[in-house]
């Protein structure tokens, strides 16, 4: 985690850096313009010096201003910066499958965050489920659709609990730095996006580590982090969401009658107790600092062949519907008597999908 975090480091300017300084960075950028231009200048009559000094400082301000500047170099979305809540509707609908609640849940989470001016926290959503359900697919859209690059973007930030934490025994140090990287990226951008995978796989108490820039604080320690964004993603929880969907389903009931209220309560308590959830005990649940745990249902057959179709179309080619079918029959699904739900829910429908059109490919 240290190595890691002194490379990735370096990617951000120091506080106050940044095309986001203002006036102080321009005039920079006007003194080196006009040290350039100096040995040219002293040829010149006192008029032409007055003339090529306004002229470099009319450039420098048009080559400063965030407009030109920013559509050359990525810069931290300003104040008035609102989400497409329009264009993220139809990115839902259009790739995550059977996931009527968290579509509902994070579309109108962000979308409030995004347009409150002046929030009393950041935001903080918790997504579990099975594998393949669809938790980095949604926590990397919510990325792109803050800052476009999505994780290539140096105001996102993925941390992999068995990459960037893997010792028990280093827990006060991974704090110690975590705190750190954050404190320095969210004053270097305010919408700064911190995405945490395998929660389950974090040691207990790590994560109560980040509590203080979750309150409901103005500033700590000079650093406001209420206009940023953390996801935390895990497994824990997953049984007890796929055991209400198959309750649902054993009673007769639909699937889209599943509300909230019928899994937040019991996920939040089950993270809470569950030594495996990364979440154990956390400060982050006992002080209500999560502000939506978003349940991913289990996914049906007809969720997997949706996946495909979205697969083949995305890779340019036509749909065809006996390869879908194929794909999601070589899938397993439980319970062994009724096989509802995919195991895996979409996790290797593009491999399976690339065995199929290495066999088309080989038989023309």
């Amino acid at each position: 985690m240290a190595a890691a975090v002194t490379r990735r480091a370096r990617r951000f300017p120091p506080v106050g850096g940044g095309p986001e300084a203002g006036p102080c960075g321009g005039a920079m950028r006007a003194v080196v313009l006009l040290w350039l231009l100096l040995p040219g200048l002293a040829a010149l009559e006192p008029l032409s010096v007055g003339l090529a000094i306004g002229v470099a400082s009319a450039l420098t301000g048009y080559l400063s201003h965030p407009s030109f500047y920013c559509s050359y170099v990525e810069c931290c979305p300003g104040s008035g910066h609102r989400l497409n809540a329009t264009a993220l509707r139809e990115q839902l609908d259009g790739r995550l499958f059977g996931q009527h609640l968290a579509k509902e849940v994070v579309l109108r989470a962000v979308t409030g965050f995004s347009n409150n001016p002046s929030p009393k926290k950041p935001l903080t959503l918790s997504l579990h489920g099975w594998a393949g359900t669809g938790k980095n697919f949604l926590s990397q859209l919510l990325a792109r659709h803050v800052h476009p690059a999505g994780l290539r973007s140096k105001f996102v930030h993925l941390f992999l609990a068995t990459l960037h934490f893997p010792h028990p025994q280093r827990v006060p140090l991974y704090q110690e730095q975590l705190q750190n990287w954050i404190r320095g990226n969210v004053s270097a951008c305010a919408h700064s996006v911190f995405i945490f995978d395998e929660m389950d796989k974090m040691h207990q108490g790590l994560i109560d580590a980040i509590k203080p820039f979750l309150d409901y604080y103005e500033q700590v320690d000079g650093v406001s982090y209420r206009k940023a964004i953390f996801i935390f993603l895990s497994n824990a929880g997953g049984d007890l969401i796929n055991k209400a969907a198959l309750d649902f389903w054993t009673s007769g009931k639909r699937r889209e009658d599943i509300q909230l209220k019928d899994l937040e309560p019991m996920l939040s308590v089950g993270v809470f107790n569950n030594k495996n959830s990364g979440l154990w005990h956390s400060s982050l649940i006992d002080r209500n600092l999560i502000d939506y745990f978003v349940p991913l249902l289990p996914l049906e057959h007809k969720h997997v062949k949706m996946c495909v179709r979205a697969e083949m179309i995305a890779r340019g080619h036509e749909v065809d519907e006996k390869v879908v079918q194929a794909v999601a029959d070589e899938m397993t699904y439980f319970p062994k008597e009724t096989r509802i739900y995919s195991d895996k829910g979409c996790k290797t429908v593009q491999a399976k999908l690339d065995i199929h059109e290495d066999i088309a490919k080989a038989v023309d």
